[in-house]
């Protein structure tokens, strides 16, 4: 499943032969995810819809109109993150219950590992959460902007702005590793025992262990966003 610009929905079941969605809505759409036997999709304006099937989509009251950035699911909850600090939560990706941050800095990716849910974002911040409901905000080492966070193998890593990556194995306490770019780096994932990064100019980076980053040739020079695996 694909999401994006004017309320864009694309599905496929072997990602040759995509079909567009009626979504409702003429907003962007930045994530989705999958949990609980529903999907979920939000973005520009609070949007958020959900669908129990990927075809068809209904509008959910999200309770604010600031853009969201991106969306997990873990632990039997949905956490969306985005403008302004923005916080929801919900169970069932109906109804949706604002919480508070502690912060009005944009937040732009979220995850969830090791009983942790974790957001990133603007000026290096990072908020730690065990339920979504009561944030902490952690020291990332960093003021760069951060970008994605992903959990695999016992191991948050998070990446942004100038080649930034930190790792942590709890959330709490964060290192920086040497990337080995200064490009930004905005999607990063866990697949097979590897971490992968992707950013500017095509950048592709791989770890197996978070710390010893290698580059990769991705043979092209356009600036990628994302990157995820299949299950």
């Amino acid at each position: 499943m694909s999401v994006g610009w004017n309320g864009t929905i694309l599905t496929s079941t072997y990602g040759t032969t995509w079909t567009s969605r009626t979504s409702g809505t003429t907003n962007k759409l930045w994530g989705v995810t999958f949990g609980n036997g529903t999907f979920v999709t939000m973005g520009q304006s609070g949007t958020i819809l959900n669908s129990s099937d990927g075809s068809s989509w209904d509008n959910r009251t999200s309770g604010t109109t600031e853009t969201l950035y991106d969306v997990t699911y873990g632990n039997g909850l949905f956490v969306t993150v985005g403008f302004s600090g923005t916080t929801l939560t919900s169970s069932d990706g109906i109804s949706w219950d604002n919480r508070t941050s502690g912060t009005l800095l944009v937040l732009i990716g979220v995850t969830y590992g090791n009983g942790t849910f974790v957001t990133v974002g603007q000026s290096g911040i990072i908020l730690t959460s065990p339920d979504g409901t009561t944030w902490t905000s952690r020291t990332s080492g960093s003021g760069s902007d951060l970008y994605d966070v992903t959990y695999g193998n016992g191991l948050f890593v998070t990446v942004g702005k100038s080649g930034i990556i930190h790792t942590s194995s709890d959330g709490i306490s964060w290192d920086n590793r040497t990337s080995g770019t200064s490009n930004l780096l905005s999607g990063v994932t866990y697949v097979n025992g590897t971490f992968v990064t992707v950013g500017d100019w095509g950048t592709i980076l791989t770890s197996s262990d978070g710390t010893t980053w290698t580059k990769r040739t991705s043979g092209t020079s356009v600036d990628l966003f994302g990157v995820t695996h299949s299950q």
